[in-house]
């Protein structure tokens, strides 16, 4: 089975193309470049960067894949959550091809495509159940994967994610956007215990996140002591978000009786993140997977392969009509 993933949430115009579960293409075009002047993404310069790259990203993805666009079984297109304008520009193409080629067509959640980004690396090495840390510019949360298409929020954020956090913080610093992996970069050049940065909610019960409180931490810091090198505000600052999220996810791991863990999303890219899980899984016991860099920003072939395994599961089987009707979930939930 052929499969086309479209994925426009955000500032990413991203198509790819999967054989089952083996990825055959994955085109990503990053609209950064346009929005770091603005220093955070612009919805209507997205929505209409997003029209303007959506058929040649396509193009791309099928000529990558080697495959004619009349082989395609089944398209899956990113519904939501996201910004509304973006996600509609995706979900139109992938209607109208859908309707042109009269396969099937399944509206995925973005935060269930991430979940899938280690899967098409891993298969069945990393089969449910296991803990999933989903940790991007737009979402922090820990998700008890029980089975593929069954999910249980365990925490997430109440304010600030962690990537958006870190492209706050960047501002502050005198970084351009995305500042991620920016203060990646100065923190390997800093002491991460320059500055004892506090760890929100890191001591309180239950599962949830906050990191707006350490961002302001950040602000004052800077305020009080200009001087503070900017690679030791990096380590540090960096340090405490790590700290916060390793401890919660380790927490909530014992909580459940899991022993397999799956770090996802854009942040899991973090050099210092991937080293301190390591790190701490290994001592506890936990198995650990991490997808490779690049499947851990949005991207397109994690969007099919989340369509692939709801259709062949039976999971989600659409009539043409309830296809036709999909319309962008910008709040949508997992």
């Amino acid at each position: 089975m052929y499969i086309l993933g479209i994925e426009t949430s955000c500032d990413e115009t991203a198509a790819a193309v999967l054989q089952d579960r083996r990825v055959l293409s994955n085109v990503v075009y990053s609209q950064a470049k346009l929005h770091e002047k603005y220093g955070g993404v612009v919805p209507e310069v997205a929505s209409r960067n997003h029209v303007r790259k959506m058929p040649y990203v396509l193009d791309e993805a099928l000529a990558q894949a080697d495959v004619d666009l009349r082989q395609i079984d089944l398209i899956g297109a990113t519904r939501g959550p996201g910004l509304v304008g973006a996600l509609l520009v995706g979900l139109s193409t992938a209607k109208g091809l859908a309707y042109g080629l009269d396969v099937p067509l399944l509206g995925v959640n973005h935060l269930e495509g991430h979940l899938f980004a280690h899967y098409l690396e891993r298969g069945e090495e990393a089969p449910p159940p296991f803990l999933a840390l989903l940790v991007s510019g737009g979402h922090t949360l820990l998700v008890h994967v029980k089975a593929w298409g069954s999910y249980e929020t365990l925490g997430t954020t109440r304010d600030d994610a962690a990537g958006e956090a870190f492209d706050k913080v960047g501002k502050l610093l005198g970084v351009g956007y995305p500042a991620g992996p920016q203060i990646d970069r100065l923190a390997q050049r800093g002491d991460p215990h320059a500055v004892e940065f506090p760890r929100p909610m890191l001591e309180e019960p239950g599962f949830d996140f906050s990191f707006a409180g350490l961002k302001t931490a950040v602000l004052y810091h800077l305020r009080k002591h200009p001087d503070t090198p900017v690679e030791d505000l990096a380590a540090s600052f960096q340090e405490a978000v790590v700290d916060v999220l390793l401890g919660k996810t380790l927490k909530a791991a014992q909580g459940i009786g899991a022993r397999r863990v799956v770090v996802v999303g854009g942040v899991a890219a973090n050099s210092r993140l991937r080293a301190r899980f390591q790190q701490e899984c290994a001592t506890q016991g936990y198995e650990l997977y991490f997808p490779s860099l690049e499947l851990c920003t949005d991207n397109a072939a994690m969007i099919a392969a989340a369509a692939y395994v709801r259709f062949a599961q039976g999971l989600e089987t659409p009539s043409p009509e309830e296809s036709w009707r999909l319309s962008p979930k910008p709040g949508l939930s997992l």
